[in-house]
């Protein structure tokens, strides 16, 4: 049964505990689009009171994910388009954030970029898809946060906790390819750095461009249309 790893829900409230369950239970399909949450039912689930519920219909209507209703919560899910639109949103962020790398200090990143390459091939040695696809985001979110630049920033932490999703969805369906689709996909991070490393914008760009390309035909194979 795919779950996160535990370093996402270290911390967590219990809300957003109970929004990342449903979260990944509505974007993998195991809850219907169309169908209608009942805070009693799910309060009755997860063995709560209804406040942390609210919190994470909350959140989730937020996110697009459901609408809020009188009577319950429909869930509209998050369709190809919808994801496809995220991985948009996805590369106009990294794309600028990467060529704003080349022009500064890049050696204390470059270490830990290094070290959660390791970390990777840690965990496909252990065959762990959620510390994985965890350690996936933490690569991308590591040069985010080197970037310096707050409102984009914000901008990726307001679709982080459904990128986490989809990214722990489609790591599913790169284990499920063997040890040489994984290698690949190091590999593919691995050349993040090489770009990096150039300190040349159009070599950084080119390499931005290729990683998403090959991102969208695995998410293709990964989400169920809904």
């Amino acid at each position: 049964m795919l779950h996160y790893p535990s370093a996402w829900l270290l911390g967590m409230s219990l809300g957003e505990k109970i929004a990342s369950e449903l979260r990944l239970q509505i974007i993998n399909g195991t809850i219907p689009t169309g169908e209608i949450l009942s805070e009693n039912r799910i309060a009755a689930d997860f063995g709560t009171s209804r406040s942390p519920v609210r919190e994470a219909m909350k959140s989730l209507s937020n996110e697009g994910l459901i609408r809020l209703e009188r009577m319950g919560a429909v869930v509209l899910g998050l369709s190809l388009t919808d994801i496809e639109e995220l991985y948009d949103v996805r590369f106009l962020i990294e794309s600028f954030v990467q060529r704003r790398l080349a022009d500064i200090d890049q050696e204390p990143l470059l270490s830990s970029l290094y070290r959660l390459i390791d970390k990777m091939e840690l965990a496909v040695k252990h065959r762990d898809i959620a510390d994985f696809s965890y350690l996936d985001l933490s690569f991308h979110e590591a040069m985010i946060g080197a970037a310096g630049h707050q409102r984009i920033l914000h901008l990726w932490n307001s679709i982080r906790p459904v990128v986490m999703t989809v990214m722990l969805i489609t790591t599913e369906e790169v284990f499920s390819k063997g040890d040489q689709k994984l290698d690949q996909v190091i590999n593919k991070h691995r050349k993040i750095i090489n770009a990096l490393e150039s300190k040349q914008p159009d070599i950084i760009q080119r390499d931005v461009e290729e990683y998403f390309a090959d991102s969208r035909t695995t998410l293709h194979r990964s989400i169920p249309e809904q």
